[in-house]
Parts: structure tokens; sequence; C-alpha cells
């Protein structure tokens, strides 16, 4: 009876094999480090463009803050995650199917060549903007490949009792590239924004030549369909979900958020029937691509909703923290807003210190403790952090600051590899790429989703004061009661925007004729750097606390359906 290909020994010859592709007892940690690099660089260009944004705006000639061009900063931002998002699960069940690592290796090409096209934008203005939309589409497409398949090749190359430490470094890799994007975006783009895009082309043109010289299928495959209505009922259910979560924290018919605009309510609405019609597809064909029979293990049922749950707590933290500083605390201690990118990062380092701490080290305990009680101390460490920072002032000691995001990146990172490991781990050897991708799927859609609640819940608590606050602050300083209304009737998103991008929105906002005419010590005071950070100080606040509450509750819901996955 032929063994599955998994089972082989090291330096054995693999079926089909020939003697020259023998497995060395070191593949293991080739693969993990291969896989490292590829997950590391996937998320850090998902948050490369976040601090960087304001010099590719300038670099394209365009600017953000003009009315219609916030669709543009959204797509650029969330056009790769939702890309991601869609394909996860298709692609980690192309891989259980025709391969894991033949599926990797295309991935690793498709994301060098997107990046080297982003470099290369030869436009300016909106068909600028166009272009880098679609080409970090393409980028997602490739970032899913590799984030698809990555824990399933590890899961084949790794014994059981060393899994949760490859899956831990491989998984806190990739959270925290989230968070080095932050910075690296803010040193890249200062030389030049094209580089934010080219700085990762040497570094996959090298993982692709690596992967499809070094590394080999060593996991069951069997020969199946492809579940092409599943995978376009999915997709399309996918997509249109997340395309109404993003026009709805937009303006629409007058209103400071578009949730309940006609064309917002038909893509929700269309993207949940469209996500019903795959689970009866599903439910029905012989080889379905979402395998539910899989919710059947508790392990992967309750650490797959605890990853859902996280992600939605941490997806807008990141956001909301970079506004905070950029927009208010940088600028009180005397940063320019032309610095406040770069700054945000550098300041948010303690948070990536943490996860990079705890996570190997839970990973690594968690092979012979079991993933419960990490997975669940880090996601009541998670609560306690958020419910610190909704305690901080709004300008408040920095080193508070760091503490309580040192404590989220602890928390945060003792949960996500014990609980990647636990997951990998109760997965049968053929299911390995679907499931990794199912939990990669709800990953990645809970971080959209985030988002868009962050945002929601943002903006209701800017809404209750934030008018009223402006044109308070500009008639103060010389403004006219007509253009201080007229700058109070910005939708609060506007202002938000501002706030993340670095800008100083007065100039903007009142324009240079007006400001021409006050006097010059009021202008003085309207464009420099603390007025627009004490008159958003305290609605922002508002609209903080609103955030961070519900974080917190997340948190513990996550902890408790972490703790529900019951001993392993």
């Amino acid at each position: 009876m032929k063994s599955p290909a998994r089972q082989h020994p090291p330096n054995a010859t693999p079926p089909g094999g020939t003697a020259d592709t023998a497995i060395s007892p070191h593949y293991k940690w080739l693969a993990l480090s291969n896989t490292t690099i590829a997950v590391l660089l996937a998320t850090i260009d998902a948050s490369i463009m976040l601090i960087a944004m304001p010099e590719i705006f300038r670099g394209i000639r365009l600017n953000p803050l003009d009315p219609g061009n916030s669709f543009y900063l959204l797509w650029m931002i969330l056009g790769f995650l939702i890309v991601s998002s869609v394909l996860v699960v298709s692609l980690g069940r192309l891989g259980d199917l025709y391969g894991r690592v033949r599926m990797y290796n295309l991935g690793f090409a498709v994301f060098t060549a997107a990046s080297l096209a982003l470099a290369l934008d030869p436009l300016t203005g909106r068909v600028g903007a166009d272009w880098l939309i679609v080409w970090r589409i393409v980028q997602g497409v490739g970032a899913a490949f590799l984030v698809a398949n990555s824990a399933a090749i590890l899961t084949d190359a790794f014994p059981p009792n060393q899994r949760g430490l490859a899956l831990g470094i491989n998984n806190i890799a990739g959270i925290s590239g989230s968070f080095i994007g932050l910075v690296l975006g803010g040193l890249l783009a200062a030389i030049d924004w094209r580089l934010v895009f080219l700085v990762s082309v040497p570094f996959g043109l090298f993982g692709t030549l690596w992967s499809y010289w070094k590394l080999r299928e060593l996991g069951e495959r069997q020969r199946a369909r492809v579940d092409w209505a599943g995978n376009i009922t999915f997709a399309l259910g996918l997509v249109l979900l997340m395309m109404g979560i993003t026009y709805g924290i937009e303006p629409a018919g007058g209103q400071a958020m578009g949730w309940t605009s006609g064309p917002v309510l038909t893509l929700l609405v269309a993207g949940a029937a469209a996500l019903l019609a795959f689970a009866f597809v599903e439910l029905r064909v012989p080889e379905p691509m979402f395998r539910f029979s899989l919710f059947r293990i508790k392990t992967f049922t309750f650490g797959t909703l605890s990853t859902f749950l996280s992600a939605i707590g941490r997806g807008g933290l990141m956001f909301m923290l970079v506004i905070w500083l950029q927009g208010i605390w940088l600028p009180l201690h005397g940063y320019s807003f032309a610095q406040t990118p770069l700054w945000a990062g550098i300041f948010m380092l303690p948070l990536t210190l943490g996860f990079l701490l705890s996570g190997p080290l839970a990973g690594h305990l968690s092979d012979r403790w079991g993933a419960r009680y990490f997975a669940t101390g880090g996601m009541i460490g998670s609560a306690l952090s958020f419910l610190l920072l909704m305690l901080l002032p709004i300008d408040f000691n920095y080193t508070t600051f760091a503490g309580i995001l040192f404590l989220n990146g602890l928390g945060m990172g003792a949960f996500a590899a014990p609980n990647r490991a636990a997951i990998m781990n109760s997965l049968p050897a053929r299911d390995r790429g679907a499931g990794g991708g199912m939990n990669s799927t709800f990953q990645n859609s809970a971080q959209v989703l985030s988002i868009g609640i962050f945002f929601t819940l943002m903006i209701i608590g800017l809404s209750a004061t934030l008018s009223t606050t402006l044109v308070q602050g500009l008639t103060r300083y010389g403004i006219p009661p007509a253009v201080a209304a007229q700058v109070g009737a910005q939708p609060p998103i506007s202002i938000l925007f501002a706030a993340f991008l670095g800008y100083n929105p007065i100039r903007t906002l009142v324009g240079p004729g007006v400001l021409a005419h006050v006097s010059a010590s009021d202008r003085a005071a309207l464009t420099g750097h603390s007025f627009f950070s004490n008159l958003i100080a305290q609605p922002f606040h508002a609209g903080l606390v609103e955030a961070f509450v519900f974080a917190t509750v997340v948190c513990l819901i996550a902890a408790a359906a972490s703790w529900s996955r019951g001993a392993q």
C-alpha cells in the first residue's frame, strides 16, 4: 500500500520524485524561512501605503481632500484587503487539489510583478490613481496565493510537536508586518514614493526563485473538479458586502454616512443573498471549496470564531491610533503635519515589539501545554489594553501610551500563534489548504469589517459636537461666519481623512483667499501646529471611547470563544 507523501521520513524521495528532490532534515527550516518572508512581504504591503499616502498623492499630483477623491483613498487601502479576503479560500482549495507549493510559487511571481508595475506608474491625476488601484488588486491576488498556502506548507513540513513554534513565527511575522509597513512606508516615502512599492521587488524576486528551486510538494493531493459555482457566488457575495461596507462610511444623500442610502443597502442585500446562494451550493456539490464539514471539529470552529473576533478588535485599531497620533498628539507636541506620518509609525513600534516577543514564545510553549490558556489569556490582555487606552486623556504621557501598546502587542501575539497552530493541527491533512484558507478569509474579511465599524463609531462620536466646535473655533479667529458654517458642514469623514493623511485641513477648507483677509496673528494660529488638533480633540475623544468600548467587548467575547475550544 502506497504511503501518503506527507508520511515520508526526512531524506526520503517523495512519490514521483528523483534523488535530487530528496527532502533533507533541514527542509522544514527552509520552508519556514521562505514562507515567513512571503507572509511578511504580503502584510507589509497591506499597510505600507497608510503612512506613505500623502507622498503618493503628491507624486501622482492628486489632492486626496478634493471632493470625490476619497474613492481613490479608500480603494488604494482596501482594494488589497478585499481581494485577499475574497480569494484566499479558493486558492487554498486549489492548493489542496493541484499542489500547495505550485500555487504558492505562482503567488510569489504575481506579487513581485505587481509590485514592479506599481513602482513604474507612468500616469498622473485620477488615471494615475486608477493604475495604482488596479495593480494593488493584482498584488492582493499574489498575496492571497501566498497567505492561503503558507500555513499548509508549514503544517506539512513540521511534525505536530513543532508546529506551534513554526506557525507562531510565521503568523507573528504576518501580523507584525502590518506595523512594520507603517514605519517603512514613512521612511521610504520621505525619499521617493515609488520606493514604497519598489522595495518589495528584489525580495520578491529572490523569494520567487528560491521557492521554485527549493520547495517541494509534501502534502496529500486529490483530484477533483473545481467548484466554479461556489467560487463565483462566494467571490460575488464577499465583494458586494465589502463594497457596501466601504461606501457605507462615506457621506451620501446629505448624511454623514451612507449606510441608509439606496446603493449601499442594495450592495449589502445583494451580497448577503449571494452568500446564502453560496451556502446552498456548498451543501450540495460533491467537492465544495468551502468545507462546512470542518466546522464539526470543535477546535477548528472555536479557533476560527476567535480569529474572526480578534481581527475585528484589532483591524480598526491601527487606523484609530494613526489618526490619534497624526491628527492630535504629534501636532500638539510640536511636530509639523508634514512630519507626523513618519513619526506616527515610529511611536507605534512598542506594539510591534510586543507581537515579536510574545508570538514565537507562546507558539513554542503551546506545543507542550496546548493553545487554550495562551490564546484565551492573550485576548483578555488585549481587552485590558483597549480599556486602558479608553481611559487615557487625549494628550497622554507617551511612556504610559507605549506601555499600553506593548501590552496590546503581547496579548495579540500570545493569542495569534497558539490559536493558528491549534487550528491547523485540528485539520485532516487533505483539507489543510482549504481549512487554512477559510481561517484566513475570516481574518482578512474581519479586518475590512472592523475598519467599517471603527470608522462608523468614530463618526457617530464626532458628529455630535464636531460641526459646532469647528464653527465656534474658526469664528473666534476672524473667519467669516458664512465660511465657518461651510467648513462646519463638511462630513466628519473628511476631517478624519485629513488627520489620517497628516494634512492640516484648515488651509484647504478655509482657502488662501479668506486667510489672506484675517490678521497675521490669527492666520498664524489657524495654520499652526495646534489649532486644528485642539479643535478636534474633544469630539475625537468621544469617538475613540465608542470605538475602544466596542473593541474591549469583542476581545472578551473572543476570549470566551477561545476557552470554549476545550483542552487540546
